[in-house]
């Protein structure tokens, strides 16, 4: 049966009453000056992300109220109050101030999910030093990349971590003063040229007074894979954490005692923005989880833990749903309102999953490291389009632009007022989490931007009802035959075949008609990828997609090459497939 194009929303829909039903309305009489006045500030103007997310509501009527919940196989919950965390919070801030850490120092956290981890990114924001979450899993030469480019002068990290992948490269960063260490095992390290984090933490004192930081003052370095060459280290500033508050309530339709559950992690801007900040500012219970992914521990975790808003990755929806619908019945979800997804986009087979085997439609929005917080958004009180990314929130003007021939170097380009074509996605610049340069690389930085716009590098087109959808990056898009085609509209269609668990897109170059598509294609568990079954895929897409567009070839794969926070990554395929450079590839999944 043919589903339809829109999911309506009804009043049944909703299990609260959503933090935005009025679309236009909303729109129209939001201010960024707004949003701000539900934040507290510092005196004289002043802003700062971690007294934001965590003294303003310890100092308040919430200060008992659990903050941080940690869950892991080996070891018993652990819940943080919010004035627990301060407390532990302003001892890390204190042990930066004794070691002579300031504002504007810069600080990388390699580890787990461990309340470490957390402790560490909020105290340092207090302190006013810049912090950079690492994902856990990178191997030594990502490491050193990242502390090299952005100067860290102070690494936290667990014992093992250290004597595993940091210790022989650590003469390669000069910058670094100090390696604080975890301990694993609950006791104390004594690893030459490092200090003992809890012993620290134990002598230092639990009073601390936040710096004086302002809104354009850095507080987040963020790292981004480029095609070639080294990553870019994005910088975000202390007012971001006004578009922090704003999407929380938006686009997450975050409220007061809801359970919480991102999983992604910190290392990825997703698990930082939305992982840490957004759900502290807004006074909930956030679930951390410190084990990887395992299909009936999600599952019981949502039950068990009352979990009311979750936001997960398209990778992991897709891999709850080759389990089947039979796993996904076997667990309750008594408090489960609202899913969302972010990090690719999500094809409509696994909205329409999420509806007919969770109980609920996946709300999928878009956003990038550079944007620092949710840009456009499916939400709760509006109809969902599956396949689109949905509208922009509030505070953010969204359009399709044409990039035009120039002479010189920076871009310049022209706005499509049509709808239905497409183009690349530009945004009004201006909103509090926009990043405010790459780091030592002003040049690439200003070539992001052409008269006010931010230029996202991402192909999209916007329908006659405001809706967007992600057509692919600029350097994905496939030309054959005169023809544009979208990588994602393929993978789209080839996932609604019963037996494709996941696929990837490229062109691959040829001397007649330019490129023609070719598709890696991930099987479901109990099908064999033989020829009968190739040929009917084709088929398939053929009749879906047209000849023009359908792929030309398949091939069956064991892996999809996937980054840390799912993306599908195309540039790797695509390398992989001709000989050529693989780039960048730090934040490969299992590249460690």
């Amino acid at each position: 049966m043919e589903r339809p194009s829109i999911i309506r929303k009804t009043a049944s829909d909703l299990y609260a009453i959503p933090n935005w039903t009025d679309y236009e309305k909303e729109r129209q009489q939001f201010s960024w000056d707004g949003a701000r006045q539900a934040l507290q500030g510092l005196p004289d103007g002043g802003l700062n992300m971690g007294f934001e997310a965590v003294d303003r509501h310890a100092n308040g009527a919430l200060r008992d109220h659990i903050a941080l919940r940690f869950v892991a196989h080996t070891a018993a919950p652990l819940e943080l109050s919010f004035a627990q965390l301060q407390r532990e919070t302003n001892r890390f801030a204190n042990v930066l101030q004794q070691l002579g850490v300031v504002k504007g120092d810069h600080l990388f956290v390699l580890a787990g999910r461990i309340p470490e981890l957390y402790i560490s990114v909020l105290g340092a924001l207090k302190n006013g030093t810049v912090v950079t979450p690492m994902f856990s899993a990178f191997g030594p030469e990502p490491i050193a990349t990242r502390i090299q480019l952005g100067a860290g002068q102070v690494l936290v990290t667990t014992d093992l971590l250290y004597k595993r992948k940091v210790k022989q490269i650590r003469e390669q960063m000069p910058s670094l003063r100090y390696v604080l260490l975890v301990a694993e095992d609950g006791g104390r390290t004594n690893e030459p040229a490092t200090l003992d984090l809890r012993q620290l933490m134990d002598s230092a004192s639990d009073i601390f007074s936040t710096v004086s930081t302002m809104p354009e003052d850095p507080a987040l370095l963020h790292f981004t894979s480029g095609t070639t060459g080294a990553p870019k280290a994005a910088i975000h500033v202390h007012g971001a954490v006004i578009a922090h508050y704003a999407t929380g309530q938006y686009a997450l339709d975050l409220h007061p005692q809801d359970r919480y559950w991102c999983t992604a992690d910190p290392g990825w801007v997703t698990g930082t923005s939305y992982g840490i900040i957004a759900p502290l500012l807004h006074g909930v219970t956030s679930l951390i989880d410190r084990e990887e992914f395992d299909a009936e521990r999600w599952y019981r975790l949502l039950e068990e833990e009352r979990i009311s808003v979750w936001y997960t990755a398209p990778t992991a929806i897709r891999m709850l749903m080759k389990y089947g619908a039979t796993l996904a019945q076997q667990h309750g979800r008594p408090a489960l309102r609202f899913i969302a997804s972010v990090g690719e986009p999500l094809n409509p087979e696994a909205v329409w999953w999420g509806k007919e085997v969770l109980g609920l439609p996946i709300h999928d929005n878009w956003w990038q490291t550079e944007t620092g917080g949710i840009m456009i958004a499916n939400t709760p009180a509006f109809d969902i389009k599956p396949g689109s990314m949905g509208r922009p929130v509030p505070g953010i003007e969204a359009m399709i632009v044409e990039r035009l021939e120039h002479e010189g170097e920076l871009p310049r380009v022209r706005i499509i007022d049509s709808p239905d074509v497409d183009g690349e996605l530009a945004l009004k610049a201006g909103w509090p989490s926009m990043f405010r340069g790459y780091l030592n690389n002003e040049a690439r930085y200003q070539k992001c931007f052409s008269d006010g716009l931010y230029l996202t590098g991402d192909l999209a087109r916007r329908d006659a009802d405001g809706y967007f959808w992600f057509v692919g990056r600029a350097d994905d898009v496939i030309k054959s035959s005169g023809h544009l085609i979208g990588p994602f509209e393929v993978e789209n269609a080839l996932m609604e075949h019963p037996a494709v668990a996941e696929a990837g897109v490229i062109g691959k170059p040829d001397p007649v008609i330019g490129e023609v598509v070719k598709a890696f294609v991930l099987l479901k568990d109990g099908y064999a990828g033989d020829e009968i079954l190739r040929m009917d895929i084709l088929a398939h897409a053929r009749k879906r997609l047209g000849a023009v567009v359908a792929p030309k070839e398949i091939v069956f794969v064991a892996t999809m090459p996937r980054t840390r926070s799912g993306k599908i990554m195309r540039r790797l395929l695509k390398a992989r497939e001709l000989g050529l450079p693989e780039g960048d590839t730090s934040t490969l999944e299992g590249s460690a």
